[in-house]
C-alpha cells in the first residue's frame, strides 16, 4: 500500500502489517506536499491516513476465513488536539475478541458496525490527534435462514 496513490502523495506510509492482517503501523512524513499554512501536517492527509486501515484489516481477516465481504468506513470524527508540525505516527491492533465478536455478528445478523479509537503521537509521543472510526461490515453470503442454524450452535 506504500505506493498507493491517495497515501503515496500524501506522503503516508505503511511501515508494516502485523501478522495475519491483526494490525498495521503507520507513519505520516510531514512534507512540502502535505503541509498547510501554520506549516504542520494538512487536517486533511491526518484523516486520509486513518480512513482506510481498519476495513482493510477486517477485510483481509475475514477473507482469509472465507468471508466475502463489503467493508467500508461508515463514520468518523477527528479532534486536532495539537498541531503536527513533526512526524506522525500510528499503530492499529484487533485483538481476538474483537475478531471474534465481529465474526458472531456477521453469522448471526450478516452485519456488523464498530467504532474504533485511534491516536496519533509525533515524534515526540505527544499526542496530536485523536480518530473516532466507525466501520461497517456485510457478510455477502449471508443467508437468514443458515443464520437460525449457526446461532443455535454458537450457544
Amino acid at each position: 500500500m506504500r505506493f498507493y496513490p491517495p497515501l503515496f502523495f500524501q506522503r503516508i506510509w505503511v511501515r508494516r502489517f502485523h501478522k495475519d492482517f491483526r494490525g498495521v503501523d503507520v507513519k505520516i512524513h510531514r512534507s512540502l506536499l502535505n503541509k498547510n499554512y501554520n506549516s504542520s501536517i494538512f487536517g486533511g492527509t491526518i484523516f486520509s491516513a486513518t480512513d482506510p486501515f481498519y476495513a482493510v484489516l477486517f477485510d483481509q481477516i475475514f477473507q482469509r476465513k472465507g468471508y466475502t465481504n463489503l467493508v467500508w468506513l461508515k463514520s468518523a470524527e477527528i479532534q486536532y488536539l495539537k498541531p503536527a508540525r513533526k512526524d506522525l505516527f500510528f499503530t492499529i491492533k484487533l485483538s481476538d475478541e474483537e475478531i471474534i465478536y465481529a465474526e458472531k455478528h456477521l453469522l448471526q445478523d450478516g452485519k456488523y458496525v464498530a467504532n474504533f479509537d485511534i491516536e496519533l503521537y509525533d515524534t515526540d509521543r505527544i499526542l496530536c490527534v485523536k480518530v473516532k472510526n466507525e466501520v461497517y461490515i456485510r457478510n455477502l453470503n449471508f443467508n437468514r435462514n443458515d443464520s437460525n442454524k449457526t446461532s443455535s450452535s454458537l450457544q
